[in-house]
């Protein structure tokens, strides 16, 4: 039985950080390390552009980083192919067949589209590349024919809009050479974590973020600016857990699930200080993430190494892409030099 096929990833704009670990990562390794799937990481830097064109130093010195996270955090490359997007031409070629097969209109209600156009404030004024970037990812999805694609819940609206590009190709062509993929997506309520504001999305562009990299000194300073509860004013003051950052990050990172729900109970009570929890949440934090930085800084020593594992992951990637671009043209007949 042939092995199912995985493709997810990530824009490089910046280093990863720990929502992007508890969200995905994290799932992904547990995945590749079943040995059930083939598994395809891939580092959006075409899509990452379309709202940094003005600034390509951003993403060049990105994909470093976000490979070196990938390594870091147990994604290994002889277990899986971590793919650079811009290496792979039948990308491009598969985005433009997939923009004859849909509407502006359609891409325009994709609800993850018009959040993403109103937080950059872009109005009418969005970059073409960036309003069209759900066919882009049809194109990634389908160039490796995955059957899985590992997502936040936010990028569901992506995954349908590529179902529907898969439809409308298989019927129009009349031949099944698409496969259309199913999301797979954290349990509801879990996978996102909030930002040390207390916002609900932990950012990069928010800045409220502990970033995977980070140092021991960095993250007890961040974690002890967290968000708690304002009304807990005073140690003796009874706290709330809902909503409160230092417990949801708790939840996400710390196994002794006894300790905490202790943990709660004081606080919720009464006598139990803001303090003396963020104190608790570091010392997780720190066992957590410093296995993480220490493989980082080892990958980091030999940085060309590492883009040479890229290199060849993007030349194994294009051999399965251009397959299937090959198919897609057949089916197209626009193959006409092959007759």
């Amino acid at each position: 039985m042939a092995k199912q096929v995985i493709l997810t990833g990530d824009r490089p704009t910046g280093r990863l950080h720990i929502g992007h670990y508890v969200g995905s990562l994290k799932n992904r390794v547990k995945l590749q390390n079943t040995g059930k799937y083939n598994c395809y990481f891939l580092i959006a830097d075409t899509q990452a552009l379309t709202d940094n064109a003005r600034d390509p130093k951003k993403i060049q010195d990105s994909l470093i980083q976000v490979a070196l996270d990938y390594l870091a955090v147990g994604i290994d490359p002889k277990k899986s192919t971590i793919v650079v997007q811009s290496q792979i031409p039948a990308l491009a070629q598969l985005t433009m067949y997939y923009m004859d097969l849909v509407t502006i209109d359609r891409v325009g209600r994709n609800p993850t589209v018009k959040t993403e156009i109103r937080q950059h404030k872009y109005g009418r004024s969005v970059p073409a590349g960036f309003f069209m970037y759900p066919v882009s990812q049809a194109a990634d999805i389908t160039a490796f024919k995955a059957n899985l694609v590992p997502a936040g819940a936010d990028q569901e609206p992506m995954i349908e809009q590529t179902r529907e590009i898969v439809h409308t190709f298989n019927r129009i062509y009349g031949k099944k050479i698409l496969v259309s993929p199913k999301g797979y997506f954290p349990p509801k309520g879990k996978g996102r974590l909030p930002g040390l504001d207390g916002k609900e999305k932990m950012s990069k562009s928010l800045h409220n973020c502990i970033y995977l990299s980070d140092d021991p000194d960095t993250i007890t300073k961040k974690v002890m600016s967290m968000y708690t509860d304002p009304t807990h004013v005073h140690v003796s003051d009874p706290g709330h857990v809902k909503g409160n950052t230092v417990f949801t990050y708790l939840d996400a990172f710390d196994k002794d699930t006894a300790t905490v729900d202790k943990l709660k109970q004081e606080y919720s009570h009464g006598g139990l200080g803001d303090v003396k929890i963020k104190r608790y949440l570091n010392s997780v934090l720190q066992a957590v993430l410093k296995p993480i930085r220490e493989r980082r800084e080892h990958f980091a020593k030999n940085k060309g190494a590492v883009y040479d594992m890229l290199k060849k992951g993007s030349e194994k990637a294009n051999v399965v892409a251009n397959h299937t671009l090959k198919q897609v043209e057949d089916a197209i007949g626009i193959n006409y030099f092959d007759k």
